[in-house]
């Protein structure tokens, strides 16, 4: 059982439009926006934007942690994953995230280089929203906007 005082729930959200062909954009409720497609442009894909949405939560929380002790000289996350389509659909295995950060050779730099697995370990185990989500079982509840089930 964890000691951690549960937070009350936030909702999040996002508002997702049709701007052609398989192209569309995703607005925050802070008003910042992307275009996501299907992959026959520069343009994000969706599956691409979970693993940048992996990388950049954990990079958030290994940032938090670290940057109390010193900056970094440089920090870096890749994420990957292999797209499979299988029995249980399409979907991705493997998700990894590489994180490789590096500080000063000062006082500072070695604290938050000892921290950092540490760090990168409390963010994949209770940190991130995002990772979390992926790793637990969460269900995604379709709907259709005038009533109409989704079987």
């Amino acid at each position: 059982m964890s000691s951690e005082t549960p937070t009350p729930p936030s909702p999040r959200s996002v508002r997702l439009e049709r701007t052609d062909f398989a192209t569309f954009t995703v607005t925050n409720e802070r008003g910042a926006s992307i275009t996501i497609g299907d992959g026959s442009d520069a343009d994000f894909t969706p599956v691409e934007l979970l693993l940048a949405a992996v990388a950049g939560c954990s990079a958030i929380d290994v940032d938090f942690i670290t940057h109390k002790r010193a900056e970094p000289e440089s920090f870096v996350v890749e994420a990957r994953g292999t797209k499979v389509r299988d029995e249980d659909g399409n979907h991705l295995t493997d998700v990894q995230a590489a994180f490789d950060v590096t500080f000063a050779e000062d006082e500072a730099g070695r604290a938050a280089t000892e921290v950092l697995p540490r760090a990168v370990a409390s963010s994949r185990d209770r940190l991130c929203t995002v990772s979390r989500t992926v790793a637990l079982p969460t269900p995604v509840e379709f709907t259709l906007a005038d009533g109409r089930s989704v079987e």
